[in-house]
């Protein structure tokens, strides 16, 4: 069973300002072969979702680094994963700001 992948509005602005954090230091071509590589591994939750690990602070999240620079926060839910957050580079993080729901 394949699921469908979706990015919260906040997912999605946290890859925009990596894009952008990267860009400033790389350059514009390793920023995008980065920021690729990073959705096109948050898009294969669509056949293996329950990777990573269970946060203890928020029911039913979870959580799975990337090239130990980025933590991806997610939540299953039937046949829907939501990536809630992606934190990059040691971000300091509050978890019990996250939802614990899909929806």
């Amino acid at each position: 069973m394949k699921y469908e992948v979706r990015f919260s509005q906040r997912a999605e602005d946290d890859v925009a300002e990596i894009l952008s954090y990267i860009v400033e230091r790389a350059g514009e071509q390793v920023a995008r072969r980065y920021v690729d590589t990073l959705v096109d591994y948050c898009m294969s939750f669509e056949n293996f979702p329950h990777r990573g690990s269970r946060s203890d602070v928020r029911p039913g999240l979870r959580l799975v680094g990337f090239r130990r620079r980025a933590t991806i926060a997610f939540i299953v839910r039937n046949n829907r994963v939501v990536i809630v957050r992606i934190f990059h580079r040691g971000r300091k993080v509050d978890l019990k700001d996250l939802p614990s729901q899909a929806d």
